[in-house]
């Protein structure tokens, strides 16, 4: 009952956001995303809330003139054995990604090359920043209602219409339980720790339409939510104008993740895949996950304020 609570708490301080947008000289509206974010971490009793990040999960969304963009990364948890926080850095390629959306030579089409901006710097600090994390950097360009996305590992997003799944990422894995990772290992462990390039990562691009949802997300969802479940929840809310019934949606898929990852008796997405390869598992190991879920949709015309 109090692990429900505090899940609740961290919940409920989700914060709602919504992209608006420019109108153009021949007064012609440009598509934008309305968007809320929610998430917990993994130790929600003694973790507290930050802006951008939720445990070892870190997000960002942030815009230009021509562009509505979304981030999410999932801090390999493993390096907490090494006395390394894994949430630090996640947060600083979400963080980069989004001071890099506002230099000069962000280019709408190239999510790539936004991670791979933001992982060579993090490469670059004087005080290292070590660990591992995978991301997924999702960007709706306005000028052609074109959405362009980059995913390492096993975050990723569903774009739903009309009832559909029409667009989904890839998960990339080395093998079972295994997901590619941009890392920074500690001296003497770069043999043993799996590092890939951000060239790597799978991309897409996609036209989109007036009333898709967008669903991105880390693992922790996609790991213990059925796909089907995602689908009926989220295909009640396409073309909705209110950013608080978004809001509570991604509060239900949230709630829904974290009950369905407590129940001993579920075969979740996870555990039919460690099944596949003979490792008895339920939920994604019972709690031990945190999530975040963004969940988008696309509007035509002026769009809300930023609340």
């Amino acid at each position: 009952m109090q692990s429900l609570c505090w899940t609740t708490r961290f919940v409920t301080r989700a914060l709602r956001s919504s992209f608006s947008t420019l109108i153009e000289p021949n007064n012609k509206p440009k598509p934008h995303l309305v968007s809320v974010v929610v998430g917990f971490p993994k130790d929600f009793l003694r973790s507290k809330y930050k802006l951008g990040k939720f445990g070892e999960d870190a997000w960002f969304t942030t815009r230009t003139s021509v562009a509505d963009v979304i981030g999410v990364a999932d801090g390999v948890g493993g390096w907490r054995s090494y006395g390394i926080d894994p949430g630090e850095f996640s947060s600083f390629l979400m963080k980069t990604c989004e001071r890099l959306v506002n230099c000069a030579s962000f280019n709408p089409q190239k999510p790539v090359s936004l991670l791979a901006y933001s992982y060579c710097e993090l490469l670059e600090q004087k005080k290292p920043i070590l660990g591992s994390s995978t991301a997924c950097v999702l960007i709706l360009n306005r000028e052609n209602s074109t959405v362009y996305t980059a995913n390492i590992g096993d975050s990723g997003f569903i774009v739903v219409r009309k009832g559909e799944i029409v667009h989904r990422s890839e998960e990339q894995q080395h093998y079972f339980n295994t997901p590619f990772q941009l890392s920074l290992p500690p001296p003497g462990h770069g043999d043993n720790v799996l590092s890939d390039s951000p060239d790597s990562a799978d991309t897409l691009s996609f036209t989109v339409k007036d009333g898709d949802v967008i669903l991105v997300a880390t693992d922790g969802v996609f790991d213990n939510v059925p796909t089907k479940l995602l689908l009926d929840t989220l295909k009640e809310i396409e073309g909705e104008q209110d950013a608080v019934k978004l809001q509570m949606t991604a509060n239900t898929i949230a709630l829904m993740a974290r009950s369905l990852a407590f129940d001993s008796e579920f075969m979740s997405p996870f555990a039919i895949n460690a099944r596949k390869n003979n490792i008895n598992a339920i939920g994604e190991f019972s709690f031990f996950f945190s999530l975040i879920i963004f969940c988008a949709l696309l509007q035509q015309g002026q769009g809300l304020c930023g609340c």
